[in-house]
């Protein structure tokens, strides 16, 4: 089984547990003397499992630490004790092994091993005793990279479903869905920047008329033409979603009013300057109406009401005429882009 797994602690931990690891499962190893040296490997590197020595200062605050942190929580923490001859004495009543396995599990981590060097008389342990030591910590690794895994599987699955819930099935595009997650964001990082924001709103000209004289299939290829040159043509800035029918929105970040005006007129050029050739015997001449607005302190955090200035905008250019772009804080009707 491959797998990453760090080892913390002092030399003779590391020394003992390197040979035993190594000869137990297939797996790349990396080692740290202590927990603070320990920090910056697990953030960059995010290892499969951590196995960290009980009994070193700091080790039960490095599982905390690890738990606490939701893109690290999942990592396995084994705590593994080599306890002394002086501890081993100890061991008959098991209440210290029972204490320290407590305080581990308290801590955060997943499983705690007692592994004692010698037996209650002080003598080394028994051959059988060793080879059942490395059974269990064989047996404990293997579970532990085994629930690392499920949850790897799960975190892919779930990512998946989020793309498919975050994306409309016919275009391709992002959906409402994903616009109702990102207006928010985005309004918080442009203020957070003191950047402009504005948010355009286009809609396809009489689509109504497409569905009803070729049938619905013509208009959903049309759609997905429209999208894709759309989508073809935007600045990398720029966020484009499906909000609807045939209704688009596009969030475009650092971008005051005129530079938002300049991104309206352009796209209704693209669309209405070449014809859309839905199939070898249907081309199509479609142009689009467009509404934007501006980014104002007074609009609210998640964008809603710079969200519906720019749909009034929009209601503006088709009662206007369409394949026009209104906006602007006064809402002014700024002229064609191309000819109708």
């Amino acid at each position: 089984m491959d797998a990453s797994i760090l080892l913390v602690g002092g030399d003779d931990f590391l020394a003992t547990l390197l040979v035993r690891i190594r000869n137990l499962v297939s797996c790349t190893v990396e080692v740290a003397p202590n927990p603070s040296e320990a920090v910056p490997l697990i953030q960059a590197q995010q290892p499969d499992l951590v196995i960290l020595q009980g009994n070193q200062p700091g080790g039960l605050e490095l599982c905390r630490q690890i738990k606490e942190q939701t893109r690290l929580a999942w990592i396995y923490c084994l705590l593994l004790d080599y306890p002394t001859h002086s501890l081993a004495e100890a061991w008959r009543d098991r209440l210290w092994e029972l204490e320290c396995r407590a305080e581990a599990l308290e801590s955060g981590a997943d499983a705690y091993l007692w592994f004692p060097k010698h037996d209650a008389k002080g003598e080394a342990l028994d051959i059988d005793v060793v080879v059942q030591q490395d059974r269990l910590l064989s047996s404990q690794i293997v579970s532990g990279l085994r629930m690392v895994k499920n949850h790897r599987e799960l975190m892919r699955t779930n990512d998946i479903l989020s793309a498919i819930a975050l994306s409309d099935p016919l275009t391709e595009l992002n959906n409402r869905r994903a616009l109702d997650w990102e207006l928010p964001r985005q309004v918080q990082n442009s203020r957070s920047h003191s950047e402009q924001m504005s948010v355009l709103m286009l809609d396809v000209d009489y689509f109504k008329n497409i569905n009803d004289t070729y049938g619905h299939p013509i208009g959903d290829r049309a759609l997905q033409l429209i999208s894709g040159r759309l989508r073809h043509n935007l600045r990398f800035r720029d966020t484009l979603f499906r909000y609807g029918g045939e209704e688009f929105v596009i969030l475009l970040s650092n971008t005051d009013e005129q530079e938002a005006l300049l991104v309206g007129h352009r796209l209704c050029r693209l669309i209405s300057d070449q014809t859309f050739a839905i199939d070898d015997t249907l081309n199509l001449d479609i142009t689009i109406s467009a509404g934007f607005a501006s980014l104002k302190d007074s609009d609210d955090a998640k964008g809603a009401s710079l969200l519906q200035r720019a749909d009034q905008n929009l209601l503006k250019a088709k009662a206007a005429g369409r394949n026009r772009v209104v906006g602007g804080q006064d809402e002014e009707s700024y002229p064609e882009s191309t000819s109708s």
